[in-house]
């Protein structure tokens, strides 16, 4: 009797393990297992915003404007979006996208679509107006996982090696560079249009050009050599070597919209030397084919801004004319420390060593808007970091002084809500 109640309790102690076991791997399963979670939008689509110039609100994360009426985020494995655009802090989201175990690489907008890029090499295209899945794709894999510290700003504003370009018949595309290869996919539908490999290691994308094309530096080429290629085909169509250029040049995309896409100048020069000043370079247009040089753009810091180019010297801020160099407007009355942030179609955007955001017109010169850049008790004790232009506002993360890249985010951010956004 003794020896049927002990192989009772072993049973059922041998089952009652068995269960803990199944339970706990079905726990593991449900956490660990790749999954997505999708949130979509509920209630009207907000209007578009028209908001009177001057700050609109501070924000923990950076936000990428979409069709005039909608913000939206990114953090290392979710995008999500709030409205309105004019809303002076962050809202409860609209609709969210949640992606495990893999991380947001990048994120780029066209027309009404919001495309993700992930850690695993997957494309997931968004419906910015519901947030529900339009396509998925596979794609090159990143470099990198998630690189945007706390606000995201490098992963939604200048994501590497995620582009969209326009082909010559007017179809939006969406180019992804990974290590090995590069791919152009169609914006709407997510359908391949080209893959081509890649020398391990030898590729950087710089961005793409006003006229469909991809551009990537050649670092393994003798010399400093552009490579082109064709949005739409994938074809390299130029490879190009930059007169003068030295071997360790760095090529950098200007007058650009936003994640370095539809460039319409490039600027070689010389890589900066830790405590000398910076040297000019030499600039290019890029608006017709084949790069074309652009005096207006030698000077170093010169933003193309339409059919200017525009820069500070000594305090003095300059436009010339891009292709010829000559001098087509000057203004002397914003002060020594003034910087250009950035350019949007018919605005270009500095600021003041007092942080008064200055808005000119680029053709011209004249004054569009003055404010100063400051939310609440905030004050102007920071330092302007990735700013983001677009649609007629400009976001700015505010870092702390001095900087300090290799800092954490409790350091190198001077505040809770690093980014301000105003509209212009």
């Amino acid at each position: 009797m003794v020896i049927r109640k002990d192989r009772r309790r072993r049973v059922v102690g041998v089952v009652a393990v068995l269960l803990v076991a199944g339970l706990a791997g079905a726990t593991v399963h449900r956490v660990l297992a790749p999954a997505e979670v999708v949130t979509v939008a509920r209630g009207e689509l907000p209007a578009v915003a028209s908001p009177a110039s001057g700050p609109i609100g501070r924000f923990a994360t950076a936000p990428l404007l979409v069709d005039g009426r909608l913000r939206v985020y990114a953090t290392t494995r979710q995008v999500w979006a709030d409205a309105p655009v004019d809303d002076r802090q962050r809202n409860t989201p609209y609709w969210s996208y949640r992606r495990w175990p893999a991380q947001l690489s990048g994120v780029v907008t066209g027309g009404a679509t919001v495309v993700s890029r992930w850690s695993d090499g997957q494309l997931v295209a968004l419906h910015a107006h519901t947030g529900r899945i339009a396509w998925r794709a596979a794609a090159p894999a990143p470099p990198d996982g998630y690189t945007g510290r706390r606000t995201g700003a490098s992963t939604v504003w200048t994501p590497v090696g995620l582009h969209t370009a326009t082909t010559p018949d007017g179809r939006p595309v969406v180019v992804t560079v990974g290590d090995r290869q590069a791919q152009g996919s169609e914006l709407t539908t997510g359908r391949r249009l080209w893959r081509v490999d890649l020398d391990p290691g030898c590729r950087t994308a710089i961005g793409t050009t006003v006229t469909g094309r991809l551009a990537t530096l050649d670092r393994c080429a003798d010399g400093t050599v552009v490579e082109f290629r064709d949005a739409a085909t994938g074809a390299v169509v130029e490879r190009w070597r930059p007169p003068g250029a030295a071997a360790a040049s760095v090529v950098t995309p200007t007058g650009c919209a936003t994640a370095r896409s539809a460039c319409g100048g490039l600027r070689v020069a010389e890589p900066e030397t830790t405590g000398a000043d910076p040297a000019d370079g030499r600039g290019w247009l890029v608006d017709t084919g084949s790069p074309v040089a652009a005096p207006g753009l030698d000077r170093t810091g010169a933003v193309l801004a339409g059919p200017a180019g525009v820069a500070v010297t000594a305090g003095v801020v300059t436009g010339r004319s891009a292709r010829t160099g000559d001098e087509l407007w000057r203004r002397t009355d914003l002060g020594p420390g003034v910087r250009v942030l950035g350019a949007q179609p018919g605005r270009v955007h500095l600021l003041t060593e007092e942080k008064d955001l200055v808005t000119l017109d680029p053709a011209t010169g004249v004054l569009r808007s003055r404010f100063r850049l400051t939310v609440g008790r905030d004050g102007t004790g920071w330092t302007p970091g990735l700013a983001y232009a677009a649609d007629g506002y400009l976001a700015v993360e505010r870092l702390r002084t001095p900087v300090d890249v290799g800092a954490d985010d409790h350091r190198y951010y001077p505040m809770a809500e690093p980014v301000v956004l105003a509209a212009t």
